[in-house]
This record gives C-alpha cells, sequence and structure tokens, in this order.
C-alpha cells in the first residue's frame, strides 16, 4: 500500500472516529456521563493524533493535542464534563473535521485561514487547562496490620511457602509485552509509561530490547518493546489497569501487587517468554524479590503442577454449577468470534461497488434474452442450462444488491447533532427519539434522502414545537420529542418525522391558500391534500421570519427531492398534538423483481412487492369498482389512463396493488409473469410523464416501461378521506 492509499486511509478513519467522538458527547450532553463514554471520546481524540503524527500533518496534531489535553483532565476527574464543554468540544470536532477535509481536498499544509478559525476553540480549552484543579482524592489506605492482595488466587504453593508466604516487596510489579501493532495503530508506548507516573512513582524500570530480531525479519512498522516495572503507589489494581485501556487489546500486561505471594511470581516466570533465568535475573534488577526469594522461586518452577482452570477449580469447591462454567466459556468465544469477525471486515471503494451493481444489471439483461432465445429454440437441454444460469443470476444479483444495503442508524444518529444545536440556539429543550435504526436501504438512497430529512427535522424543531412557556401552558413537558422511525412495508421503506407540538392549523393553510390563488374558494379539499399545500414553491404560514425558516424556501424542495428517487411524502397532522411526515420511497434504486403485464402490443411492469394478487376482471358495466371477496375494490383501467388504442382483450385481469394503505386494482390486458427488473431512468425529456418511475430493457431488446403505483393511485384520485365542507370553504374564502 503506497502512501496516498495510506492517507486515504487515514481520512476514512478520521472521520470515522469524530463521528463516533460527536455521537458519545451528544450521549453525555442527555445523561450523565460514564467512564466508558468519556474513554471513547478520549481514545478517539487521541487515535486521530497519532495518526495525523505518522503523516506530518503537525497542524492537525497541534489543535488536537490541547482538545486530548483537556479530555485527559476529565478523565482524570479534574474537570468536569458539563454542558458548556460538550458544546465546545463538539466544535473542536468540527474543526478537526475541517482540518482533515482540507487534507482530503489535497491541502496536507497548514492552511492559515482554518488555523485562525480554531485560536478561539483553542483559546477556550487553554482557560480549562489553566484553571486552579483540585488534587485528585487519594485512595483509602487498609487498616494497620492488613495486607490488601488482589486477585489472589483461593490455593497455595505448599513449596513456595518453605521459604515465605509473601514477598517483602511494598510496591507494584508490572510486567509489559507491546503487541507488533501498537505502532500501526497510533499508539505511542513511551505515553503508557509517561502516564503511568500520574498515578504514583517508578522505583525501577527493566527494557527488553532483545526481543528486536537480529535478522531481515525485523518490521520497522512493528513493535518489540517489553518492560519490567516496579512501581510503588497508593492507587489500586484497577486504577493502574486503566493506563493501559487503549492497548490493553494488542498486549499482554500482568500487574501484581505489593506483598504478594512468591507463587504469584512463579506463575509469572513460568507464563512469561524466555528463559526463567533470564526473567528472574530482571525481577532481581527491579527489586521486586530479593536473592533468597528469587533462588526459592526458581528452585519451585520446575516442580509446581501447570496451574488449573479457573473454571474447574470452582467446580470442584462447588462453588458455581458447570453449566454456569460452560456459559462463561461459550461467551468467552463468542468475543473472540466477534473480534476475528471484524478482522475479517474489509474496506470498498463506492465507485467500484457502483460498478458491479451495474455490471451485475447488464448481466440480467443479457441472462434474460439468453432465456428467451432457449425458449424459442426449445432445446431441452438449453432450457436445462438457462433455468440453472437464471438461477444463479438471481442470487448474484440479491448478494449484490446487499452489499449496497446500509442501516438507516447512521443517518439517524448524525441528527442527534442537529437537535442538540438547533434547540440550544433558539432555546427549546427537545429530544430525539429514534426507532428502526435496523432498517436497510440502499445506499444510493440513504445519500439522497439526508437533505430532505434535515428540512423537516429542522422544521418541526422551530415551528412544530412550542416554546418551553406554551407547552406549560397547555400542559404539556416541558421537553419537546421529534421522532425519527423507519421500518420496511410493501416492498419500501417508510420513514417517519413526528413532533408532539402545536401542529398544522388547517384554516390558516387553507386562507393562505386561497389569498395566493392556489385553490379556488368553494373547492372540497381532504385534510392530506390541505397540509400537502405546505409543499407548494415560496408557500408558508410563519409569521416572522428566522434564521431557519419562515421564507417558504425548504419544503418543495424536500418534495422534489423524495419524488426523484420514486417516493411520495404525506402529512398527518392535529391542532395542538402534533404532526406526523411520512415518506415513502422503494427500498433500491437498481434492481427489482418486476411484474409483467400487457396492454395490447405495449408491456409495463409493476414491482411485485407492491401485488397481492391476480383475480380475473368482473364489473358492473358502468361502474369503477368491483367486488372482491365481500371489499369493494375500486380499479384504474390502464389502457385508458396511458391512452393505448385498440380493441381489449377478450379476458381481462386485474393486478390488486397496495401501497400506504390503499388498495386498488389495475385492469390489463395480459399476465405475463415476473422479470428481474433493472431500472433505467428515463432522461430529463421525460420528467413530466407522470405514473412511470423508469423503463427496463426486456430480454427481447424491447423496452419496457415501469408503473409507479403510489403516483398512479394519487393520479386516479383513488384516494377519498374526509373533504372540506363547500360551507366550510365558502366561509373561509369571504
Amino acid at each position: 500500500m503506497n502512501s496516498d492509499q495510506l492517507l486515504q486511509t487515514f481520512i476514512v478513519e478520521s472521520r470515522e472516529l469524530l463521528e463516533s467522538m460527536e455521537t458519545a458527547l451528544l450521549a453525555v450532553d442527555s445523561k450523565e456521563a460514564d467512564p466508558e463514554t468519556i474513554n471513547a471520546i478520549f481514545r478517539a481524540a487521541h487515535t486521530i493524533k497519532g495518526s495525523a503524527g505518522l503523516f506530518g500533518l503537525n497542524h492537525i496534531v497541534a489543535f488536537t493535542h490541547v482538545a486530548e489535553s483537556v479530555l485527559d483532565a476529565v478523565r482524570d476527574d479534574l474537570i468536569a464534563l458539563d454542558a458548556e464543554l460538550v458544546t465546545l468540544l463538539l466544535s473542536c470536532a468540527d474543526h478537526i473535521g475541517a482540518l482533515v477535509d482540507a487534507v482530503a481536498a489535497g491541502r496536507t499544509g497548514e492552511d492559515t485561514g482554518l488555523t485562525r478559525q480554531g485560536m478561539p476553540l483553542q483559546h477556550r480549552l487553554q482557560t480549562y487547562l489553566s484553571a486552579p484543579v483540585a488534587a485528585p482524592v487519594a485512595a483509602p489506605q487498609p487498616p494497620a496490620g492488613r495486607v490488601v492482595v488482589a486477585d489472589r488466587p483461593t490455593n497455595t504453593d505448599t513449596t513456595a511457602h518453605k521459604e515465605r508466604a509473601e514477598t517483602d516487596t511494598d510496591h507494584w510489579h508490572i510486567s509489559l509485552r507491546f503487541g507488533r501493532n501498537v505502532f500501526r495503530n497510533g499508539m505511542d508506548p513511551l505515553s503508557f509509561i509517561r502516564y503511568l507516573k500520574k498515578l504514583g512513582t517508578i522505583v525501577d524500570i527493566v527494557t527488553l530490547p532483545d526481543t528486536i530480531p537480529s535478522d531481515d525479519s525485523m518490521d520497522p512498522e512493528s513493535c518489540y518493546l517489553g518492560f519490567e516495572i516496579a512501581f510503588k503507589s497508593d492507587a489500586d489494581k484497577s486504577a493502574i489497569d486503566a493506563v493501559f485501556e487503549f492497548v490493553r487489546d494488542d498486549c499482554d500486561i500482568r500487574i501484581l501487587p505489593p506483598n504478594s505471594r512468591i507463587s504469584e511470581y512463579i506463575r509469572l516466570i513460568r507464563e512469561l517468554p524466555g528463559e526463567p533465568d533470564r526473567l528472574g535475573e530482571m525481577l532481581l534488577r527491579c527489586g521486586t524479590l530479593t536473592e533468597r526469594e528469587l533462588s526459592a522461586a526458581l528452585n519451585a518452577q520446575s516442580q509446581v503442577e501447570p496451574p488449573q482452570a479457573i473454571g474447574a477449580i470452582l467446580i470442584e469447591q462447588k462453588t458455581v454449577q458447570p453449566a454456569v462454567v460452560e456459559a462463561a466459556l461459550a461467551k468467552q468465544k463468542n468475543v473472540r468470534d466477534a473480534k476475528a469477525q471484524e478482522s475479517r471486515l474489509i474496506r470498498v471503494d463506492a465507485d467500484k461497488l457502483d460498478h458491479l451493481i451495474n455490471m451485475v444489471g447488464e448481466l440480467v439483461i443479457a441472462a434474460a434474452a439468453t432465456d428467451l432465445a432457449a425458449r424459442r429454440g426449445r432445446v431441452a437441454e438449453l432450457l436445462e442450462s438457462t433455468s440453472t444460469l437464471s438461477g444463479m443470476v438471481e442470487e448474484v444479483r440479491d448478494n449484490a444488491l446487499q452489499l449496497r444495503m446500509v442501516k438507516i442508524g447512521g443517518t439517524f444518529s448524525r441528527f442527534q447533532r442537529v437537535v442538540h444545536d438547533v434547540s440550544h440556539e433558539i432555546g427549546k429543550d427537545i429530544e430525539l427519539v429514534v426507532s428502526g435504526e435496523d432498517t436497510e436501504l440502499d445506499k444510493a438512497v440513504v445519500e439522497k434522502i439526508v437533505d430532505p430529512l434535515t428540512h423537516l427535522v429542522r422544521n418541526s424543531i422551530d415551528h412544530g414545537i412550542e416554546s418551553p412557556e406554551v407547552r406549560a401552558q397547555r400542559g404539556k413537558p416541558a421537553k419537546g420529542t421529534v421522532k425519527l422511525d423507519a421500518y420496511h412495508d410493501s416492498g419500501s421503506i417508510v420513514i417517519k418525522v413526528g413532533d408532539d407540538g402545536g401542529g398544522l392549523k388547517r384554516q390558516k393553510i387553507l386562507a393562505k391558500a386561497m389569498e395566493r390563488g392556489l385553490i379556488e374558494p368553494g373547492r372540497s379539499l381532504s385534510d392530506g391534500e390541505i397540509y400537502g399545500l405546505i409543499f407548494e414553491p415560496g408557500f408558508s404560514t410563519a409569521e416572522q421570519v428566522t434564521r431557519l425558516s419562515g421564507r417558504g424556501v425548504g419544503m418543495d424542495v424536500v418534495k422534489r427531492n423524495i419524488t426523484a428517487l420514486r417516493g411520495s411524502v404525506a402529512i398527518d397532522s392535529q391542532e395542538g398534538v402534533g404532526t406526523t411526515v411520512t415518506i415513502r420511497m422503494p427500498l433500491t434504486l437498481a434492481i427489482i423483481n418486476g411484474f409483467m403485464i400487457g396492454l395490447g402490443s405495449s408491456v409495463f411492469v409493476v414491482p411485485v412487492d407492491m401485488i397481492e394478487e391476480c383475480v380475473a376482471f368482473s364489473v358492473e358495466p358502468g361502474h369503477d369498482y368491483t367486488n372482491l371477496r365481500g371489499e369493494v375494490l375500486p380499479f384504474i383501467r390502464l389502457r385508458e389512463l396511458f391512452g393505448i388504442k385498440g380493441s381489449t382483450a377478450p379476458r381481462e385481469n386485474i393486478v390488486v396493488v397496495k401501497n400506504a394503505g390503499q388498495r386498488v386494482g389495475l385492469v390489463v390486458d395480459t399476465l405475463l409473469g415476473e422479470f428481474q427488473t433493472v431500472i433505467k431512468p428515463l432522461g430529463t425529456l421525460f420528467n413530466h410523464i407522470k405514473c412511470i418511475s423508469g423503463s427496463t430493457v426486456l430480454g427481447s431488446g424491447e423496452v419496457a416501461l415501469i408503473v409507479d403505483v403510489p403516483a398512479l393511485i394519487q393520479q386516479a384520485g383513488c384516494i377519498t378521506p374526509q373533504a372540506v365542507k363547500p360551507g366550510e370553504a365558502a366561509a373561509i374564502a369571504a
């Protein structure tokens, strides 16, 4: 891998770390900070700084170092992580992101403009570092005459007891072997030794340079460091162990408390790699063992039986049941398997993935042409081969599309920051509630839905949620709620953006629409049609313009962008209760399972996921509905809608489709069966065509149009909710 590829990896990983850092900071802002969350924030900043240093990006190192120092003080309980500091650290994360973006744009040197923007943030961070802080509370001392021993085994070594049961040492012994990948992970081994000094005094330290290979097998990017450390401190074992938290998975760390049993050192000598005499000499040099204790330990080392597994010991002592031990071992195995699974993940360039999907689409078309030729030739062997090929192509298609499916939770999580910043700016207390994070959809859809969702969320915060004073008057909780939800329904993904605010004012919207000439007085409109007027360009009922909204710009963009994705948007609102905007879009923009229908000589395709069933056409003359097992089913005559000339088929059929809870029948001439449909855009010239979402190429080379079922239902006027009374409209117009 060359330096440019490594730099791209740094950029991608830094953005991911900044995203996790932002998520953790927002979690702290909404609840009491826990040590693990604070460590996650520190770990993100520390890793970015270390990685930036490897590429000589000193301007990123300099800024991140100050933020890291503040977070380090937070870890030591010297600085409180309050709402003000959270907001500052979020701004710092944004600035680090801007520095990384500059590197991504090719500006690896210091950018004067960005440096100037970062100076106020650095000054604010320095005020935390220069402020006087209380000294850390020392660990409580044990009562006189009592020996404190951590993690001491229950069984004792009788051979070691012949000399002494315990050593006379009054300090901890830390045996540390850094893993080979420590440098690659952006970690500095000596920084952990320096940090260790904050908890106490290093009495002696022995470095192990002889672990470096002497031949050509040495890797300059690998770490070969190891230390034996005599450490004097009043801290407990958990505090000392926490020093090495960020490298624990890659290192071999053993910590023995003061006055440990000699059997503990015997076990240490036996488990560490290398010759026992050499390891014993290191313990002697560190002052951990006396010559007499070392001699006893080395003499006993060869006589000690292999250590018994802790699970077997507990079972033998009847402390726990065998089933409990088996469950614990199974859990450990699952953790190891999960880590192994993580190591098998690879990054794939998005352009390569898109190219793969395009090639799979062409493969689907070619397979359809081959199958058509085989059926025309009626060669049994060829038909069998094409049947096998079609099955394999379908499996390849499904797996290829699965590669582009991502969970929407990543998109939802970014709105935590939007809600945090906007609610603080306008002085409202608002909480974001997210559900359905595991719902998957096409990556291309995810990327294009972010802007519409951002408009809707900001609109809910600014217009939907009332001020705390108004909410108190209406008997509502002071904290408002914005909800994001996602789920699958009939081959589509449904995303809902809701709030518990004041709701839309129906009469006000209707009056504004009449004022602008969007509707005629006396016209009967449903609630959905009235609320849908807010998506008209320039339409706004806001009494005053704010920095966020009120100019009538944004909602029309929302609808236009969603429609461009072959989706639909609807609004349900109740004044004084809240508003919910429902977005419905296809799961993928590339390949779908289609069902071919014939209208004369023309072929159309309907998405299979929206089809419930197919029935024979049967209707009373002059009616536009039929009786489907006791239920009224309205239908649409596609011949009339699309203007297809010619005589109808002797036996017509009805394809029953469903969308957003509405069922309707499509009257067609013939049913031609399922077809793997590669969606091709119609092009800008045909953007004005309604009820058609795209096209596809059939096996014969002919082009078939794909029916847009949601638009078809709306175009035919099949939805008939509660309408505006003529008298009401006339009164508003007057």
